[in-house]
Order: structure tokens, then C-alpha cells, then sequence
């Protein structure tokens, strides 16, 4: 959070007012904002009647052990019936729920409620048949396929709580999620379309689930959905086909209410140690927030709008902003499974035009690689459809903003850019589309109910103007309750940096401008923002120490104009090893692909004689993010050896190491 970034998002002045048309039939005007501040818990019980409880709630906040919330106590509802079932009751199950689109072109499929609602009945009377019960838990490794969604709301149906992890990651990466949170089934595929080719997923489970055992836990049954007619290794005493058991399942089913604090879902983040975090969400807070949020910051008409949210159900975007929240408000929304590339580059833009989708919410880091590729290919397709944009993932630099709104939008949509994370559930911090004037960058206010601050290190409000720590200071519904297994960790990691004024840190630095409004800096630990996707510097050097050749290793995330930031490691070599031989670079790369997956792949790896310590040995990151990003090297007086960084930069000028 230096001065000078800073000074330089003080030049930002241009302004979107919201369209009339918006602004006339908003569904959350500006007198929102004060009446969640005049009562907020009469606020937040409003919004939980957007959904169908099976008991009503007693008490709409107990906070009285913080930092642990329970929201609507005593209440029991269930997260399938409210996405699926109470629309098919209400009339309306020939409303197409997913306008699915796979990778191969002539792959579609569209899904009404009723269809939906007898696949997640069937799907669930297929998981009890394979053993698993209440408070069981399930691994979901699946492409971008209607079957993700149906066993996410299966799981969500018999109250199993889910942990989807996304499909790129390797088998190492997935085999210590269900290790860590004892899952007794997984749901997988054959595999998926990736550019155009099929993308195995079934032998990385096979591998997992070996190494699994290996430290001690069984994976009992591994669900297969066939998508590509790819082989696959067979084990009878636990591998089952989906479309055996699930096909052949009955399409009723009654779902059980249950208690509104009960497990939902597991989802893990990297930390910045090197064990992922797996967040609890659970039932009603979780549900009202993504439902509440979707609906008010995407404006959502569920009876006219095409909503599309291109995030991968592996993330947490996917969770709430395309399962949870458009499925508990009936909408009709487009799942796409393959790259934004295949099998040509204007694919996002011909599925916008095919469906006529009014709203869409996709990454800056998508909208950074469209601009590389300039207008000349949207420009060819009809996107008049579009009403209303949204950006999500990191802050989006103000250039992709109104090239995003402009190319894209056509000068007519509001861009709601939108702040929130795996931890909080839901959109914490957006402009109200038709509420809001739009600041290029900034994510603007606090959606109303939600309380944030800018604070300096003796957590005060910062004056207008001025940088600090982004934090939240009332408990909202969708938190996250703990980190599976670990009160003392969620404690520590999201409450104990401001512990006396109560308030959760999120990570994330921010500053005021001169009006107020929030501008998100990004982290300020050692985890960085690769392509919205969260990755630990500890993680990746664990990885890279893991290859016989490395004795050490430190990791930065360094400015990316297309992925925002990027991977950059400097690696010292054993001894043994002497220089490592020309192809060193790229087999330190190809490791890190397999120990965590291919979005962790260092851009850069330069092989250093040192690396720069304080005298209690810890590295100075900040040194190796000047060199990264080709700045004057700061303040080197707190090393142990001031000549380190004079070596560092000899051996990258003379070029060992560049990829």
C-alpha cells in the first residue's frame, strides 16, 4: 500500500451515473441503506423471508461468544427445496433453470426446474444407496457439467456437506482436501473439454485417493460421470457409474429440514502456511446472503432476465453467485463448460448473443485478455441484451472498467464491481446498479446491511483520503463460521489482528477517496491474487523445495497485466546440484504443475547464490517483489547481509533464470 499507488488511483474521475430505466424499477433503492443502519437485525430477518423455512428462527443473531455467529437460531430449512422444489410447486417448472453449453459445439443442453428438481432427487436417493448420511461428507472434482450443480444440491438435500474442488487442481492438492475433511465419497468424471480436447480428472481421484490411504483415510465410493468416453482404470468395490446409480435412482424424494447452522458446505483457500484452510459455511445465513445479494446487486427480474456467471464451480464465486443464490431465486442462467478461447476466440460473446443473457459477471483477468485480443472480435456479435455487468476476483484496474462497459456493454450497463471473498459467503462491497454512480476501480460502499471500515493499525477509521486495512465490523449472515477442524486458526487468522475493537480482517488493504468511497489495494500478506484465484507463497515453496534439485526457495506475486499478479520465484540450488543444467527452469515449472496445478505454474524462476534475511531469517519479500517488477531495490538495512541483494541482481542480469 505504497504512497504512490496511492496518489495514482487519486486521478480516477470519471462517473456512470445509473440508466433511468435501472434506476426506476431498482430493486433496492437508496432508502436501503438506512434502514438496514436503523435496524439491522430487523434488516437481515427481512431478507431471510426471501426464503421458505420449514421452522422460523427464534433469534436472528446470537453473537454472544464472538467470533462465532449463529444466524437464525432455531430455524430448520433445506437448501435444495429452496433452490429447486418450491419453484416447481409455485407453478413454474417449466422454467428453464440452466441453458447449459459444453466445449463442443454441438454439446447443449437446457434444464427446466421439474428436470432439476427429479436429477438432484434422484442423485440423492443414489448417494444414501451408496452409504452416505447426515453430516457425511462428499468431495465434488467435476468439469463445468449439470451434474456439479445436481451433486452439489443432492449433498445440500440429505444434509451431506459438499466440498467441490476445482478441477485443475492435481492429486496431491486434492488428495490432502479429503484427507483433511475425511470425505467418504467422491463425485468425478472421465473427464472434461479443455481447448478442445478431452482433460482427464478420473486418475488424478484414482491417485488421490491412494495417497489418502496412505495417511490413513479411505475414500469408500468414487461416482463417475461419463462426459467424455475417455478409459478409465476400474476398482468394482468402490468405482460406480452415474448414470447406473443415479439413472436408475427414483425421482421422489423429501428433503429434511435442517437446523439453519447445520454444515453446507467446506470450501479450502490457501493460507499462509501451507495448509489450505477449509471454510465452513453453513445453511440459512449463507443461503439469505448469496440469495439477498444476487438478487440486489445484480437487480435480478427472474421472470425476464438471462443471468451468467462465468466463475468454475471449484471457487467460490461458482457457489454462490451460480448455484446458491440465482437457483434460490428461480432465475434462468447460462453454465458454459470450456475456455473463453474454444473453439474460437468470440465463444463468450456468441453464447451472449445465442441466449440473449442480460447480465453478466465475469473477472477482470478475462476482461484484461479480451482487450489483448481488441474489439474488432465482440464487435461482430449482437450484445444489446446486456443490462448489467459485474467484475469479480480482485480489484479491476480502471482502464478494463470502461473498456469492459463500453466494448462490451455498449455504453448502457451499469458494472457492478464487487468485493468479497470465500471467507465472507457473499458480496460484501458493490455498487447498487440502480442506485450508485460508478467510479472506474473502486468498489465503492457497503451493500446495504453490511458494515466496513478502512482503519489504520490501531483499527480507527481512516480519514477520507487516506489507505489502511480493509475490515468488516458487524457479523453478517453468510460469514464463515470457522476453518474445518481449527477454532484456534480462524481465530487467529481472521480475528486477532484487531481482537479489541471485534472486527474480521480480511487480508486486504484499501483506502477512501476523497468522497469515501472504497478502493480495494489487494493483499497485504504473503498470499496473492493470481486470476481471482488465491494462492499461497508458502504453498508454491513448499512445492518447489520438494524437488531434489532446490535447497530453497521464496515466492512473490508480482504485477501481471493479464492475470493481475504472477507467480515469480527465486530458488537456491542444492550444492549437489550445481547449476541444474540448462532445462533446470522449465522442470522446476512442470514440478509445480503437478504438486499443486497449472494455475500455480511460476511465470518466472530465477535461480539465486542467496536470498535476502532479516536476522531472525526471515526473508524480505518486499526486496524480491522490487526485483520481480524491475524496481530500485528498497531499504535493504534490516538484512543480515546487505550485499545479498547486489548478488541476486547480478545473477538475474545475467539471464539464469528467466523462463
Amino acid at each position: 500500500m505504497s504512497d504512490e499507488t496511492l496518489s495514482n488511483l487519486l486521478k480516477e474521475d470519471r462517473r456512470f451515473e445509473p440508466p433511468a430505466e435501472i434506476a426506476d424499477n431498482a430493486n433496492l433503492k437508496a432508502e436501503a441503506y438506512d434502514r438496514a443502519k436503523q435496524d439491522r437485525e430487523a434488516f437481515w430477518a427481512e431478507q431471510a423471508e426471501r426464503l421458505d423455512w420449514s421452522q422460523k428462527w427464534d433469534r436472528v443473531l446470537d453473537w454472544d461468544d464472538p467470533p462465532f455467529a449463529k444466524w437464525y437460531v432455531g430455524g430448520t430449512l433445506n437448501a435444495a427445496y429452496n433452490c429447486v422444489d418450491r419453484h416447481v410447486e409455485a407453478g413454474r417448472g417449466d422454467k428453464v433453470a440452466l441453458h447449459w453449453v459444453g466445449e463442443p459445439v454441438a454439446d447443449k443442453r437446457d434444464i427446466t426446474y421439474a428436470q432439476l428438481k427429479d436429477e438432484v432427487s434422484q442423485a440423492a436417493n443414489a448417494l444414501v444407496s451408496l452409504g452416505v448420511q447426515t453430516g457425511d461428507r462428499v468431495a465434488i472434482y467435476l468439469p463445468m457439467i449439470p451434474e456439479a450443480v445436481v451433486a452439489m444440491l443432492a449433498c445440500a438435500r440429505i444434509g451431506a456437506p459438499h466440498t467441490v474442488v476445482f478441477g485443475g487442481f492435481s492429486a496431491d492438492a486434492l488428495a490432502s482436501r479429503l484427507e483433511d475433511c475425511q470425505a467418504k465419497v467422491v463425485i468425478t468424471s472421465d473427464g472434461g473439454y479443455r481447448r478442445g480436447a478431452p482433460s482427464a480428472l478420473k486418475p488424478a481421484v484414482d491417485e488421490a485417493r491412494a495417497k489418502a490411504a496412505g495417511q490413513g483415510h479411505t475414500v469408500e465410493k468414487v461416482l463417475v460421470v461419463r462426459r467424455t468416453g475417455q478409459d478409465v482404470a476400474w476398482d468394482d468395490d468402490v468405482d460406480v457409474w452415474w448414470h447406473d446409480a443415479v439413472g436408475a435412482a427414483s425421482t421422489d424424494h423429501t428433503p429434511e429440514a435442517f437446523d439453519s447452522e447445520h454444515p453446507l458446505y467446506v470450501m479450502y483457500t490457501s493460507g499462509t502456511t501451507g495448509k489450505p484452510k477449509g471454510i465452513l459455511h453453513t445453511t440459512g445465513g449463507y443461503l439469505t446472503g448469496a440469495s439477498y445479494t444476487h438478487w440486489a446487486v445484480f437487480d435480478l427480474k427472474p421472470e425476464t432476465d438471462v443471468y451468467w456467471c462465468s466463475a468454475d464451480i471449484g471457487w467460490v464465486t461458482g457457489h454462490s453467485y451460480m448455484v446458491y443464490g440465482p437457483l434460490a431465486n428461480g432465475a434462468t442462467q447460462v453454465m458454459y463448460e470450456g475456455t473463453p478461447d474454444s473453439p474460437e476466440r468470440g465463444r463468450w460473446w456468441q453464447i451472449i448473443q445465442d441466449y440473449g443473457v442480460t447480465i453478466f459477471y465475469t473477472a477482470p483477468t478475462a476482461i484484461r485478455s479480451f482487450m489483448k485480443q481488441g474489439r474488432e472480435i465482440p464487435d461482430r456479435f449482437d450484445m444489446s441484451s446486456l443490462r448489467i455487468l459485474g467484475s469479480v476476483g480482485e480489484p479491476i484496474n480502471p482502464e478494463a472498467y470502461v473498456w469492459y462497459r463500453h466494448v462490451i456493454g455498449g455504453d448502457r450497463t451499469p458494472v457492478v464491481d464487487t468485493w468479497w471473498q470465500t471467507e465472507t459467503g457473499s458480496i460484501m462491497i458493490s455498487p447498487l446498479p440502480g442506485v450508485t454512480a460508478g467510479k472506474p476501480g473502486s468498489a465503492m460502499t457497503p451493500i446495504p446491511g453490511v458494515s466496513a471500515e478502512v482503519v489504520n493499525e490501531a483499527g480507527e477509521p481512516v480519514p477520507n483520503g487516506s489507505g489502511g486495512y480493509l475490515v468488516l465490523t458487524e457479523p453478517w449472515p453468510s460469514m464463515l463460521r470457522t476453518i474445518w477442524g481449527d477454532d484456534e486458526r480462524f481465530k487467529d487468522t481472521y480475528w486477532s489482528r484487531f481482537a479489541k475493537e471485534g472486527f474480521y480482517f480480511a487480508g486486504d488493504g484499501a483506502k477512501k477517496d476523497d468522497d469515501g468511497d472504497i478502493w480495494v489495494l489487494g493483499r497485504v500478506d504473503d498470499v496473492m491474487n493470481v486470476s481471482g484465484h488465491r494462492l499461497s507463497t508458502t504453498e508454491i515453496e513448499s512445492a518447489l523445495v520438494s524437488h531434489p534439485k532446490v535447497a530453497e526457495a521464496a515466492v512473490v506475486g508480482a504485477k501481471d497485466e493479464d492475470t493481475g499478479q504472477a507467480v515469480c520465484a527465486f530458488v537456491i540450488l542444492r550444492e549437489e546440484a550445481g547449476d541444474g543444467g540448462d532445462d533446470i527452469v522449465a522442470e522446476l515449472r512442470k514440478h509445480v504443475r503437478k504438486e499443486i496445478g497449472p494455475i500455480a505454474t511460476p511465470r518466472q524462476i530465477m535461480i539465486v547464490p542467496e536470498l535476502p534475511k532479516t536476522r531472525s531469517g526471515k526473508i524480505m519479500r518486499r526486496l524480491l517483489r522490487d526485483v520481480a517488477e524491475h524496481r530500485e531495490v528498497g531499504d535493504v538495512t534490516t538484512l543480515a547481509d546487505s550485499s545479498v541483494m547486489d548478488l541476486i541482481s547480478q545473477g538475474i542480469d545475467s539471464g539464469k533464470g528467466e523462463d
